[in-house]
């Protein structure tokens, strides 16, 4: 029997029987006579008076099913066209809450905080999350398919992008802090009917103690996007409505060097948001841009596959889970930063598109995409991009859907307008065995000209996750052909096979622990013809201390087939060969919540039948909430038959908060190797969502001469409208 039929019959051995946990409780919306004064307060304001408190909070952590060692109030209530949210979050000692930033969507894990989700259309599977803290900022996200899996990886997705018109206030007093949540319902996805269900839970945070609390019972494992498990909130009455809203933009732009000796450019645009159904929504995009967004952060690769760059363009990420298919970072059939990049990096204008999302009926989700692309002569063609998806949700987490993606160029590169184009099909799907068991799949199969054949793509999944043992094991198949153009592909011509089993331990009373999770991975690529190209085997534990300190103690077993030489940097190759090799791996933090904080990412030993050690130090430093700093350094130290190298990537980001609404950020980074300098600073003065006054300033200076240095200075505007 093979190495690793053995394992997985271990693991199935080994699966324990479903565990439960308590009913989900319920609790009643209630319509207000008069909309709340919003300031924070919502002990003083006679508008929440005769609302009933939601109560109840149990720990998840530290302490798992035992009461909140603060009480916590919440009230729900509503106007013909808001949805409000009131907190109390009581707390004996109100100078140890813990505030640790004050920007938009910025982390809610290392400060006290209150968040809770919001599940419309009751389907149990996905939801809007909105959250803030005692310093009041807005935070909120999407989640599709419980979150269960990362963007692209067919699975569910967390998307901190999608933001929404609302406001929140908070303030803190001798009883603890408050805050008061105004949602337009316009903002919210639900479905038909006068009187309404709604699935929430809320969720709270006390930092100090490194305490995380529900209304709705949760096991460990789970979290605040474990829709299925959320309350269940009747009496609610949102109006059926339709909505407009128009989004302009002005761009004023002045560049100097680079490609171009200098220049300055003006443009205008819109973005157009119209909800056809209170679960379908229409976008419309003109003159598309993304100039507010931050920079690609610097990256080192010591590999020959590709490196993966996420999307960060909001437009794009916006109902992003809905077309996601294929396997995280290494074989997406959709990844829409193809979108507007050409060739080597190079960007397209993009003229603008059209986007159609969301549900139709209970069960139903839809998303149609269509953008079209500037051509750069003799770089990129004029390009239409289309997606089409449609998925159909059933009980207990299944689902089953397909998609195609399609793009349609101009020829006017390749010279031939018939032959430029390149289309994606494929077929995706979950079951949900049970509580704590999915299985999952793709297949897929692309068109290209040329390209005949050995053209397919698929992956089977399994996933088990309870409070003690979390098992995962995938087999998946690239063949040589499979050539998504408008997608993400790391390798290709290969056969993976990845296991992985982890054992979660609470002790009872042992130096001060909270958590251990060892655990064992392994991942195996081989090409067709029986090439054995990667192996990972990984051995961990992860040490979680009860303050917050963290340790990782692991030994990788690694191994590389070469075919072909490849220059891991330039100047030193890596000939053909078979490499095994064996690092050790360290990891250890401090409490990420504290003004100071450490963390250092150790990894020694062999690299393609070399050496090599990592070391990555991170300090991060806050004053308040109000400045924080961050600076890291990404070291290698290689030697190689070849030649010996190092590679080094450094990176500082400073943020100061003038208010939850008003930032200055900087990130500036070094690249050792090619002795590159970049800065990116932006300033905002946010008036709703993301719009407002942005100013950007860009430099890249190459002191080696090989990218022409280059300034940029960007000021935009942008403000939403509501037509309807």
């Amino acid at each position: 029997m093979s190495f690793h039929c053995l394992v997985t019959l271990i693991i199935l051995a080994s699966l324990p029987l479903a565990e439960t946990v308590d009913a989900a409780p319920f609790a009643t919306a209630a319509r207000m006579n008069s909309a709340p004064l919003l300031d924070g307060s919502v002990a003083g304001d006679e508008a929440w008076i005769g609302l009933t408190a939601i109560t109840g909070f149990r720990q998840i952590e530290p302490d798992e099913g035992k009461a909140a060692t603060q009480k916590t109030e919440v009230f729900l209530g509503f106007t013909e066209d808001t949805l409000y949210v009131g907190v109390i979050c009581h707390d004996k000692d109100p100078s140890g809450i813990i505030v640790s930033d004050s920007r938009r969507d910025s982390s809610l894990a290392d400060t006290d905080s209150f968040q809770f989700i919001v599940d419309g259309l009751y389907d149990h599977q996905n939801g809007l999350v909105f959250g803030t803290n005692p310093a009041g900022i807005e935070y909120d996200a999407q989640v599709t398919k419980e979150g269960t899996a990362s963007f692209g990886a067919g699975g569910g997705q967390f998307n901190l992008n999608w933001d929404t018109s609302w406001q929140v206030k908070a303030s803190v007093s001798e009883i603890g802090w408050q805050a008061e949540f105004a949602i337009p319902f316009k903002s919210l996805r639900y479905g038909s009917g006068r009187s309404q269900t709604w699935g929430m839970n809320f969720q709270r945070n006390i930092r100090r103690n490194n305490e995380i609390a529900f209304w709705a019972p949760l096991s460990r494992q789970h979290n605040l996007y474990r829709v299925s498990e959320a309350g269940q909130v009747e009496g609610l009455e949102p109006p059926h409505q339709r909505s407009l809203t128009v989004t302009p933009y002005g761009l004023g732009k002045s560049s100097e060097g680079g490609t171009f000796n200098s220049e300055t450019d003006y443009e205008v645009g819109f973005d157009l948001k119209y909800l056809l159904t209170s679960s379908l929504t229409l976008d419309v995009s003109y003159n598309t841009d993304f100039a507010q967004v931050e920079v690609d952060e610097f990256q080192v690769n010591l590999d020959r596959f590709s490196l993966f760059l996420p999307e960060q363009r909001p437009f794009f990420l916006e109902n992003a889970g809905i077309f996601s298919v294929g396997i995280d970072k290494q074989a997406e059939l959709f990844f829409s930063r193809r979108i507007g990049i050409g060739p080597g990096g190079v960007q397209t204008p993009i003229d603008g598109g059209v986007r159609l999302s969301g549900k139709v009926g209970q069960d139903t989700n839809i998303g149609l995409l269509q953008m079209r692309s500037e051509a750069v002569r003799g770089v990129a063609p004029e390009n239409d991009y289309t997606v089409a998806r449609v998925s159909r949700e059933f009980g207990n987490r299944s689902n089953i859907g397909v998609i195609i993606v399609n793009r349609e160029g101009d020829g006017s590169v390749i010279g031939d307008d018939d032959d430029d184009y390149n289309r994606t099909y494929g077929i995706d799907g979950q079951w949900g065995i049970n509580e704590n068991l999915i299985l999952s799949g793709f297949v897929a199969k692309t068109d290209t000209p040329g390209l005949a054949s050995r053209d397919h793509a698929f992956r089977l999944a399994g996933n088990y996750n309870s409070e003690k043992w979390l098992f995962r094991g995938d087999y998946s198949q690239v063949a040589e052909n499979f050539n998504p153009e408008v997608g993400f592909l790391s390798r290709t011509d290969y056969k993976q096979l990845t296991l992985f089993g982890l054992r979660r331990i609470r002790p009872e009373n042992l130096w001060g622990l909270h958590e251990i999770r060892p655990h064992i991975a392994y991942r195996g690529f081989w090409s067709f013809d029986g090439l054995w190209q990667t192996g990972f085997l990984h051995v961990d534990s992860h040490w979680e201390w009860e303050s917050g300190f963290e340790i990782h103690t692991g030994v990788n077993f690694l191994h590389e087939g070469v075919v072909a030489p490849f220059d891991i940097v330039s100047g030193v190759t890596v000939e053909p060969g078979s490499y095994d090799d064996r690092e050790l791996a360290f990891v250890l933090w401090t409490d990420p919540s504290a003004p100071l904080y450490f963390r250092l990412d150790l990894k020694h030993g062999g690299l393609f039948g070399g050496d090599r050690t990592q070391l990555v130090p991170t300090v991060k430093y806050r004053i308040g909430e109000t400045f924080s700093t961050e600076l890291s350094w990404i070291h290698n130290d290689v030697d190689l038959d070849g030649g010996d190298f190092r590679v080094g990537v450094g990176r500082l980001r400073l943020t100061y908060s003038f208010t939850p609404k008003m930032s200055l950020q900087a990130l500036v980074q070094y690249n050792e190797r090619d002795d590159l300098l970049s800065t990116n600073l932006r300033f905002a003065w946010l008036t709703s969502a993301d719009t407002g006054l942005y100013l950007v300033y860009n430099e890249v200076d190459d002191r080696d001469g090989f990218v022409k240095p280059r300034k940029e200075f960007i000021i935009k505007f942008s403000h939403i409208l509501d037509v309807l």
